[in-house]
């Protein structure tokens, strides 16, 4: 992860970063804003410079009232279409210079014209100047379980944090509810206001879609806790590190979901993993259409912020023809002798020691000219002799 100055925030020594601590929930009202106040207050009780940054209380009369005694730095006021908005101020935070800080609301989209287009990008900034910080959001903002958060729920979920940001935090905390507590707390008025109480026990806040998200935070701040006992503590050695690879083709929404799948994959065996993209000669930056270029450098922006290496295939010809490929940064182009997709795996799985093929099933573009080519058996024979999985996402 890669700091304001140029350099990897990771490979920094402890000393020269800001600590993370992130609250987990499954949905608005669980306690998540409510459990970073109390801690604020622990702190400012052992003589500890936190100051809270930003917080949103949702006129939660008992969130709102923890605010009393503790040290609030002023919001930023930003005129935005006519109106008058309230912005977490992050140049005075890095003036002020506390040991801590709050910042709520991880996943907020900034105010055009801000530092950062993210709030989350903000807490980058802070931790890179040795900040402390304190932040709260819902599974349901995580960048690799969209899709299946909008199965769950029906709703698409705009605002979102990469699961990278969240592989930075040295504490993971869940705030968990059982759905009988969190609907109780829904009728009684302490998460909306009674005029949206009905409408919400309609929607979102059924038992049912309560229990998944509930189970996928569960699952979230376990993998999290895993990955800092891996990290941690010694372990002898595994026989084989995980590495996997991402086969995709130009097809947007499907491309979408291999890379949030590889990346749960990825996460969950806390390996590293590599996006491919073989680019044919029907998708010269001459022939293929502008709104898949789009597509395609979304989708490789996408993995980067995942935490994948991308890799986009093209032959010598082609490479010639378009100078660095589609242009489409921050892939690694690799130039092939002959335009062949299973090729490409195979270059790709030698070079980068892959451990896991993931492709998509087989109505996909990419399967149907691997089938096509002469040297499909050839592909599965050296996955097979290299000890290399091949995973077929649906």
């Amino acid at each position: 992860m890669i700091a304001s100055d140029g350099t990897d925030l990771l490979l920094r020594p402890a000393s020269q970063r800001g600590r993370l601590k992130v609250y987990i929930g499954m949905s608005a009202g669980v306690g998540k804003s409510y459990r970073m106040l109390e801690e604020a207050h622990r702190l400012l009780g052992q003589g500890v410079n936190i100051q809270v940054g930003y917080i949103e209380t949702h006129g939660r009369v008992e969130t709102h009232a923890l605010l009393k005694g503790l040290p609030l730095i002023p919001r930023r006021e930003v005129f935005y279409k006519g109106k008058r908005l309230d912005e977490f101020d992050l140049g005075a935070t890095l003036l002020l210079a506390p040991t801590w800080v709050i910042v709520d609301e991880l996943a907020h989209t900034n105010v055009p014209g801000s530092k950062h287009p993210k709030r989350w990008q903000d807490v980058l900034e802070l931790l890179d100047n040795g900040i402390n910080v304190i932040t709260a959001v819902n599974i349901q903002h995580i960048e690799s379980i969209n899709e299946e958060v909008q199965r769950i729920t029906g709703v698409e979920v705009t605002e979102r944090v990469p699961d990278s940001f969240l592989q930075r935090a040295d504490e993971v905390v869940n705030i968990d509810l059982t759905a009988d507590e969190l609907i109780t707390r829904m009728k009684e008025g302490k998460i909306y206001d009674h005029a949206k109480v009905e409408m919400a026990l309609r929607n979102f806040f059924q038992p049912d879609k309560i229990l998944q998200l509930r189970e996928l935070a569960l699952k979230e701040v376990a993998g999290q806790v895993e990955r800092k006992v891996e990290a941690e503590v010694e372990r002898p050695k595994q026989l084989r590190h995980e590495h996997f690879l991402a086969c995709i083709s130009s097809n947007a929404d499907v491309a979408r979901k291999i890379i949030r799948k590889t990346a749960r994959l990825a996460n969950y065996y806390h390996s590293d993993w590599t996006v491919l993209y073989v680019q044919t000669s029907n998708e010269r930056r001459d022939r293929i259409p502008l709104d898949k270029q789009r597509h395609l450098l979304n989708n490789f922006k996408l993995a980067v912020e995942m935490g994948a290496d991308v890799i986009q295939a093209q032959t010598d010809a082609l490479s010639a023809v378009n100078g660095s490929g589609m242009g489409f940064l921050p892939a690694k182009v690799l130039n092939l002798d002959k335009a062949n997709i299973a090729d490409a795996i195979m270059q790709v799985v030698q070079d980068k020691h892959i451990t896991t093929v993931c492709i998509g099933k087989p109505h996909l573009s990419i399967w149907q000219v691997i089938l096509r080519t002469s040297v499909f058996n050839r592909l599965l024979t050296a996955l097979a002799e290299n000890d290399v999985d091949l995973v077929i996402l649906s």
